[in-house]
């Protein structure tokens, strides 16, 4: 097996075809053919199934990717670090569901070092997407949330995904209003009583699944639902609408100003906040601070 091998697996898979990833890595599709088969004889697996409509990963070529993305990323390290005399890089990367305490955690790595060469990677991302990053070892922290509806559904995801949860905090559920909401000085509300507001979610794209949802309550009907992609303008549509999302009631001023305030929603449910890792990843020491300010802002 030769780093030259992985890296045309790589390829192929970003470009969708081996006709592309020829292109890209100036060899002939022959060659590139070739390299890949004596690799899965090598490896005694099939990486690839081929059909006239193009070629797909099978379970173990998407296993194999994982594991070949971490060699040729650590390949790179060495080569910048010492066959290039470069100064050595901090690399980290992180991928959570849309929550403002891991993104001043985030922050809060850099402000409190004096790295002057990174590459960071924050991934405000679907739900599914956050348990794949850090399953194929793009992200070495994943954050979301389990309840008593997703629970034994994600459980299952994290085991055939050789991922562990560990939890960080567990909140009554509650809602986020604008300041200038009806309801907003309120100690606490009934699901019923916002009926007559637009329900703000996060679309979770193909894996559309009530499991995945990032809001409880997801099987819920609601007559006026508005579905977006970042926190940016869901917040924007709090404000300009007066509508309300589900989620932990734990904002920040900083990042997310004043003008909306969490509300306790009355319900008998719980929200459990954790993060993943791979069972057979290590944690980089930025991996470990940046879980010291997770746990830090989290529980103070």
């Amino acid at each position: 097996m030769r780093i030259q091998q992985l890296k045309y697996i790589i390829k192929i898979v970003e470009t969708g075809s081996m006709n592309e990833a020829s292109k890209h890595l100036f060899v002939t599709q022959p060659s590139l053919s070739n390299a890949v088969r004596e690799l899965e004889e090598e490896m005694n697996i099939k990486i690839f199934t081929r059909s006239t409509r193009g070629i797909t990963l099978t379970s173990d070529g998407t296993e194999f990717l994982s594991y070949a993305r971490q060699i040729v990323e650590q390949t790179e390290l060495l080569e910048e670090r010492y066959k290039f005399n470069r100064e050595k890089k901090e690399l980290f990367a992180v991928s959570a569901q849309h929550y403002a305490f891991v993104v001043e955690s985030f922050a809060s790595i850099l402000h409190e070092s004096d790295m002057r060469n990174y590459e960071l990677i924050l991934r405000e991302t679907r739900t599914h997407e956050v348990i794949g990053d850090v399953r194929d070892f793009r992200s070495e922290i994943g954050v979301l949330y389990l309840n008593d509806f997703n629970r034994d559904v994600l459980t299952k995801l994290f085991i055939d995904s050789n991922l562990e949860f560990t939890p960080l905090f567990q909140t009554a559920p509650h809602i986020f209003i604008s300041k200038q909401h009806p309801l907003a000085d309120r100690a606490s509300v009934k699901i019923e009583e916002m009926s007559a507001f637009p329900y703000l979610s996060y679309e979770q794209g193909e894996r559309n699944s009530f499991y995945f949802s990032e809001e409880i309550l997801s099987t819920a009907r609601h007559d006026k639902s508005i579905v977006v992609s970042d926190r940016a303008t869901l917040f924007n549509l709090l404000i300009g609408l007066d509508g309300y999302t589900i989620s932990t009631g734990v904002l920040n001023s900083d990042l997310n100003g004043d003008e909306i305030v969490s509300v306790l929603l009355d319900i008998d449910e719980t929200i459990e906040i954790g993060y993943i890792t791979h069972k057979k990843g290590l944690l980089s020491d930025l991996g470990q601070r940046f879980l010291a300010e997770l746990k830090d802002k989290v529980t103070t």
